[in-house]
């Protein structure tokens, strides 16, 4: 299977056609109990309280950030390079809201007490650069979380294994810009001379086919495999029957798991040289 990035429609929110529905996907799966719950262990890792100042990088719709912001106090500000999800953000009642690539902040240096970036890195063209941009915004001793799927970690139980696997290997390696990189955040923390890094794994295991908006569309990636041409239409259509006949017989699971991964900015040395400037 070739690797060539095909774009998934959270890499160019802007340019789809009907962008408003992605703000919808992203407060459907904010209403998930699962994904509720990893949001909220990622605020609690930030440490936040009533007098600090927080940004969210990728904010999508500002569901994390007005979260974060009602329940410590802080005052949270919302990056996203779409304006779709900006405006979002501005009619669901954030205050603080920018327009912004996270690879080029248009921020002061150590101006926050903390930032986090919640499923924004599996999407970007230079993950590296946004957690550079991340740590010069974030002062000395602030905080640094990040959390994204990685889909390495993905399993799906149909008939045929090999199958699941081709078309699993398509949303890892293809569809996502960086599907496999989430087991790596603590090791750009580590370059970065973070201190404190702590990484925990949450499971998302789904057993309703229409739950998690239905899956994140598994059943459809399959065709969209073969509509760039990475598999067969054939298989595709194959996948499509036996994903149908796992939901009738009550075989379908799907499973992926989530890093949270976090770090506190040195105070004091160590980090001079490798503050803003660590690559992988």
């Amino acid at each position: 299977m070739s690797r060539r990035h095909v774009p998934h429609a959270f890499t160019a929110v802007d340019s789809q056609a009907r962008p408003s529905e992605l703000v919808e996907v992203l407060k459907r799966l904010t209403a998930e109990p699962f994904y509720g719950s990893y949001k909220k262990r990622l605020r609690e890792l930030l440490h936040a309280r009533p007098s600090g100042r927080f940004l969210d990088v990728g904010a999508g719709a500002g569901d994390g950030a007005l979260a974060l912001s009602t329940e410590s106090g802080a005052r949270v500000v919302g990056a996203d390079s779409s304006l779709t999800m900006a405006t979002a953000m501005k009619g669901a009642g954030l205050g603080h809201v920018v327009v912004a690539d996270g690879h080029r902040l248009p921020l002061r240096d150590s101006c926050f007490d903390g930032a986090w970036a919640d499923r924004v890195l599996q999407h970007v063209e230079d993950p590296a650069r946004v957690v550079d941009e991340m740590s010069r915004v974030v002062r000395p001793g602030g905080r640094i979380v990040l959390a994204d799927p990685d889909y390495t970690t993905q399993v799906l139980d149909i008939e045929d294994r090999h199958l699941a696997a081709q078309v699993l290997r398509f949303r890892a390696e293809v569809n996502l810009r960086n599907g496999t990189l989430a087991h790596r955040h603590a090791g750009m923390l580590a370059a970065r001379a973070l201190e404190d890094i702590a990484v925990e794994a949450r499971t998302l295991v789904v057993r309703d086919p229409t739950a998690v908006d239905n899956v994140m569309g598994i059943r459809s990636w399959a065709h969209t495999a073969a509509a760039r041409g990475h598999l067969d239409p054939v298989d595709a259509d194959r996948f499509v029957a036996q994903f149908d006949q796992a939901v009738r017989t009550g075989r379908f699971t799907y499973a992926v798991t989530f890093f949270l991964t976090s770090g506190t900015l040195p105070i004091s040395g160590g980090s001079g040289s490798t503050r803003g400037t660590a690559r992988e």
